[in-house]
């Protein structure tokens, strides 16, 4: 009787406790696959909301830049008409322009 006891719990608890422990390893590898899954897509949407948040910001200072741009080149074709830069010639170094008979032409 004891050989049949020990012939029966060796030929069903050893392969059965084989078999557990790779099922079980198997449900522990694809329980921490899952987890590296999970880990993954979680990071990769906060740095999705991250970049959106940078590209948002960026968009913003494009458009104020391009508002001051667009203030900067009204100022300056102010500045440079050619009527106030004749006033100014005018004004502050005393130009004139000269008369038809004070013209020199200069024959090459």
């Amino acid at each position: 009787m004891a050989q049949g006891r020990s012939a029966v719990t060796s030929s069903f608890g050893w392969p059965l406790r084989l078999g557990a422990s790779r099922a079980l390893l198997l449900v522990m590898l694809l329980l921490a696959t899952c987890l590296a899954s999970a880990l993954g897509v979680i990071t990769t949407s906060h740095l999705t909301r991250d970049q959106y948040a940078r590209l948002q910001e960026l968009e913003r200072e494009q458009q104020q830049l391009q508002t001051e741009w667009g203030q900067l080149l009204l100022e300056e074709s102010a500045w440079s008409s050619p009527a106030r830069i004749e006033r100014l010639a005018q004004q502050r170094l005393e130009m004139r322009l000269p008369d038809i008979d004070e013209v020199e032409v200069i024959q090459p």
